[in-house]
């Protein structure tokens, strides 16, 4: 039998206090944005752009190809495009091209100044190319930097341990954006950076930044924005989603994916393409391309992790698991499923041509990135931060890596890998209403730093358990909490098919959704946890 957690009974006023309190300490105003300058040689990089456009300079973008990468493409071009100033914008294949600014990506841009969005950390020798080309390369980024930086023109991120950036927990858009704000007032522009707030709010979202203080601040703008944005991007995903408003999790759970897919099964054009699309049609095109790639990535998704989950060696801390041909797309996507399944960290590796190459997924405070560097000794490649890294190694190395790292997580505190979940207390039956939903949606956006709060349901009865969905994938419960009462609830668990216990009880934890269809609105339970 499980060991529940001792939790309070909440009433709506005890919730609302709990919530208040996640964000005391903080302030979520959008003038508290630290003035760009405060990043290490973004002034110094905003001049050589200036200098490069008044001097008619050919200059060249790099993105990235997952949401992160791609918005934050689209918001630079999009600038450029108001100046106006021809700019030459690439985003790697991940297939043929590998992570970031490489020397295959250089080989096929003529330009006087690269410069990079939400990659380039570890660009060590594509920088050592641009000098031999005498090429200006001016680096922005948020992932964590090595030891040894590249040596480019300008280094902008605010990770770097002497860049004086406050608020260093942002994505790699918001960093493009604030060097965009810097361009702008070197060339004496009257553009206004707002407009850019729904681009950013889509990027700090997927790219699981914590919605605290001003990532908050930008992606509650950013979503109210979304509301009633002309552009055609955000005209098409209202249309998609057909909801009165925009949340965070429609953002995390139907658009980003989306938006994600072209990345990781074909090319990131395809995305880049919609977030620039300048007509409903053209966005309604690339969003059809997307959601068809979408669903062709759940379906590969779904095969690999069924492999994967036959490596795992449960009796270690950090699963490694590698297999031949597995779809270095979806690889990111099967880790985290195996971290939601196994509660613990999960790295999965595609192995093709003798190469092991693959992403790690982080749970609770463990900080997978310093695991990762503990092996570099190992390892062709490696980057990231905290709670998501990519890595490639010779295919050779992979039991010894998965030895290695296992060894070094002995020194990582226990309490280190508990899940940031945490269940907030139990409901009366009777207060799971509409004043309850409107308590929650004061507390919006959830996500990363402001988890939609969880709640139990201790040894409820099961009354009925049905499957749904033209896959029979996802799951319905009918529960009686209480002997007392004849009342039932309804939850729902996507994805996962589940069958009633022999003994008909069950305890789960539970979020409290709001479910928009045909115009009706009503509460929908969602299952997180089976105890």
């Amino acid at each position: 039998m499980p060991i529940l957690p001792e939790v309070p009974l909440l009433d709506h006023t005890a919730l609302g206090s709990f919530l208040a309190r996640r964000f005391e300490a903080q302030s979520e105003k959008l003038s508290d944005i630290p003035h760009p300058k405060e990043l290490k040689d973004a002034q110094k990089g905003a001049e050589r752009l200036a200098r490069a456009i008044l001097g008619g300079e050919r200059i060249a973008l790099v993105g990235d190809y997952d949401v992160d990468g791609v918005t934050s493409t689209a918001i630079v071009k999009r600038f450029f495009d108001l100046i106006p100033y021809p700019l030459v914008t690439t985003i790697p294949n991940r297939f043929t091209d590998g992570y970031g600014v490489s020397k295959n990506v250089l080989e096929r841009l003529d330009a006087d100044v690269i410069f990079t969005v939400d990659n380039g950390i570890n660009a060590i020798e594509a920088a050592e190319v641009c000098k031999a080309r005498g090429i200006d390369l001016i680096i922005t980024d948020h992932h964590t930097p090595s030891d040894t930086l590249p040596n480019a023109y300008a280094i902008i991120n605010p990770k770097q341990h002497d860049c004086p950036y406050p608020f260093k927990e942002i994505c790699g858009a918001q960093v493009g954006w604030l060097l965009m704000g810097l361009l702008k007032q070197e060339l004496g522009l009257s553009v206004d950076m707002r407009q850019f707030f729904p681009f950013l709010a889509l990027a700090i979202i997927a790219d699981v930044m914590p919605l605290v203080g001003i990532n908050r601040a930008i992606v509650k703008t950013g979503l109210e924005m979304m509301q009633s944005s002309h552009l055609s991007p955000f005209v098409l995903i209202r249309d998609f989603l057909n909801r009165s408003t925009v949340s965070s999790e429609d953002i995390a759970f139907q658009i980003a994916p989306r938006i994600n897919s072209a990345g990781r099964l074909e090319d990131a054009s395809i995305a880049l393409e919609f977030l620039l699309a300048d007509t409903t049609e053209k966005a309604y095109h690339q969003f059809e391309l997307l959601t068809s790639l979408n669903t062709l990535r759940k379906e590969t998704e779904a095969q690999t992790t069924h492999e994967a989950m036959v490596h795992v060696h449960n009796d270690q801390s950090i699963i490694v698991v590698a297999g031949e041909h597995w779809n270095e797309g979806v690889v990111g996507i099967v880790a985290s499923r195996l971290v939601n399944h196994f509660q613990k960290p999960a790295i999965v590796l595609s192995i093709h041509n003798g190469i092991a190459k693959g992403s790690g997924r982080s749970i609770g405070n463990v900080d997978l990135y310093t695991l990762i560097k503990s092996q570099e000794h190992l390892l062709a490649k490696f980057g990231g931060h905290k709670m998501a890294a990519g890595l490639s190694m010779n295919s050779d190395y992979v039991d010894a890596f998965r030895q290695g790292i296992n060894e070094a997580a002995k020194g990582v505190n226990p309490s280190d890998f508990i899940p940031h979940n945490e269940i907030v207390g139990e409901l009366e039956h009777e207060i799971i209403n509409f004043q309850l939903l409107e308590l929650l949606e004061k507390f919006e956006p959830y996500g990363e730093g402001n988890p939609r709060p969880r709640f139990l349901i201790r040894n409820a009865d099961v009354v009925t358990v049905k499957l749904f969905g033209s896959d029979q994938s996802h799951s319905r419960l009918e529960l009686r909490p209480s002997r007392v009462s004849q009342k039932t609830l309804e939850l729902i668990a996507f994805r996962r098919t589940l069958e009633c216990p022999e003994d008909k009880k069950i305890s789960c934890s539970y979020t409290v959704n709001k479910n928009e269809w045909g115009g009706r609105v009503s509460l929908q339970l969602m299952v997180e946890r089976i105890f």
